[in-house]
């Protein structure tokens, strides 16, 4: 064979192999081996191929046969009717290739996002992850073959990215040490009272603000988000210059061998920065948006308490735009008011009031009364998963006599020196311990100064004054960065903090 004859054979056969590794189907790392499947509902699985390929696909749970054709750009879709929970099934796929993907269940999938505290671990590693505050006693009896969970990468990325890399985990004494230990506990309560098998998804990345989870075309929409990019913008304009500052810097720094040397000099943010506006939206939501789900658990604010009253709108926007990406406008939102921690403002928890408030399918849990004053990471998530479990099981699992909120202002009535307050999920309400209760504070109309008062419960209802104001006009309740909580109902969940004025609070017009 002469030499032109071999590269010519050579470089057919490479074209050969690269047509056929391009022709076998390829799934998504959601649809894998001990994937969990919303229950009795329509579903999409979806992957890719070479262009014209036909692909059939067969689930164990109904024997039918499905067929797709991968489009011009190998992309292939199809819609499969999933039956009531139960498993394992199995679903097969075939085109150029084969694929089974075994041990699947059909149960309830939920989405679990946000940041640090929403990512913290069941079990103890390194740095913050310092396990729930029960993991030596919860690990070991954490057998839950019914509970499975994802963890989605993190990824800042600059354009959408259709999949990730990762693979589904059964609920195990090994497994269960890296999931999220709010999810977890989430899962185990929905388990127990519906005995569904329970899919998370745990798409989470500590320290970073809701614009990162928000597309940019949100983003871009509104003109009250456009100081966000344009403080983007401005980092990257700077980045250059910054950057040859931290070189110069480092090299002196390397080069002292004084013996009171100073830290290393911190790198300058740039484009690959986890803040950055969409970038997580980007890589780390948009590859799930065909994946069918339940609802969505959510813990983060932390990052966004500078600019508190800008989530007032940010928020509510991101909320409403995962709901249309993933083809659900009514998808149940779940999200936790930030725990009391001495970083964090009062405006921040406001403005996930505001936005329970006036977001549809939504609710709120409240943790004024485990947060830690010096620990942004509060260790006892169970709690917290419990209450959200409390949402769902009221609001998707017919569980109607279930309180999911505290107490809740709802309205005041001016009676003589006195304010009186009346609320809504107000069964039986009572002060923490039968004690006095000190996070009420009052104040006259002309008044910039809240005061301490002293409060009362009277009828369902809470009685404030104080002699130092005798025309008071609005009240105040755990209006400070580390509330403590004191006011109650009968299901033992504590009432949000709240205010019944409109005066100017810090972070407002900020922007």
């Amino acid at each position: 064979m002469t030499t032109m004859r071999r590269f010519i054979f050579i470089l057919s056969l490479l074209c050969t192999i690269g047509y056929a590794a391009q022709a076998t189907i390829k799934l998504p790392a959601l649809i894998s081996d001990n994937m969990v499947l919303q229950q009795q509902s329509v579903v999409t699985l979806w992957g890719w191929a070479s262009p014209g390929e036909k692909i059939s696909v067969e689930v164990s749970w109904n024997k039918k046969k499905y067929a797709a054709v991968a489009d011009l750009n190998g992309n292939w879709y199809l819609k499969v009717k999933t039956a009531k929970a139960g498993g394992p099934y199995s679903i097969s796929f075939t085109g150029e290739n084969n694929i089974t993907v075994k041990n699947v269940l059909l149960g309830e999938v939920w989405l679990a996002s946000g940041q640090s505290n929403m990512e913290f671990p069941v079990g103890k590693s390194e740095g913050w992850r310092n396990g729930v505050h029960n993991y030596a006693t919860e690990i070991p009896k954490a057998n839950y073959p019914d509970i499975r969970m994802i963890d989605v990468p993190n990824l800042v990325a600059d354009s959408i990215k259709n999949d990730f890399v990762g693979q589904w985990k059964v609920c195990d004494t090994a497994n269960v040490k890296e999931f999220s230990g709010v999810a977890y506990f989430f899962s185990k309560e929905i388990l127990a009272s519906t005995g569904y098998p329970i899919g998370i998804i745990n798409s989470t990345w500590g320290g970073t603000p809701a614009e990162s989870w928000t597309k940019r075309s949100v983003l871009e929409s509104d003109t009250g988000f456009a100081h966000i990019l344009d403080r983007y913008q401005k980092l990257l304009n700077d980045y250059p210059a910054a950057y040859q500052k931290y070189k110069t810097d480092l090299e002196q720094w390397k080069a002292d061998t004084s013996s009171n040397k100073k830290r290393s000099p911190s790198a300058p943010l740039g484009s690959g920065w986890n803040k950055s506006p969409s970038k997580l939206y980007n890589g780390m939501i948009a590859p799930l948006i065909n994946y069918k789900i339940k609802g969505v658990i959510w813990y983060q604010g932390e990052s966004n308490a500078e600019y508190a009253w800008q989530y007032r709108r940010l928020f509510p926007a991101m909320i409403k735009s995962w709901r249309e990406d993933f083809k659900d406008i009514g998808m149940p939102f779940y999200f936790v008011q930030i725990t009391p921690h001495k970083g964090q403002n009062p405006v921040i928890r406001e403005a996930q009031l505001f936005s329970w408030q006036t977001v549809a399918k939504t609710g709120m849990v409240v943790t004024t009364d485990y947060g830690d004053t010096n620990n942004i990471h509060p260790r006892n998530k169970e709690v917290v998963g419990k209450r959200f479990s409390l949402w769902a099981l009221k609001n998707q699992y017919g569980k109607k006599n279930i309180e999911a909120s505290g107490p809740v202002y709802k309205k005041m009535k001016v009676e003589g020196n006195k304010i009186r307050l009346y609320f809504d999920h107000d069964k039986g309400l009572v002060a923490k311990d039968g004690k006095p209760m000190q996070q009420f504070s009052i104040a006259a109309a002309n008044d910039t100064t809240f005061v301490p008062a002293q409060a009362i419960i009277e009828n369902n209802s809470v009685l404030i004054w104080s002699d130092a104001v005798q025309q008071p006009a609005d009240v105040r309740y755990g209006w400070q960065n580390v509330p403590a909580a004191e006011l109650y109902n009968s299901a033992g969940l504590p009432a949000t903090p709240f205010r019944t004025d409109k005066r100017t609070v810090p972070t407002q017009g900020k922007e």
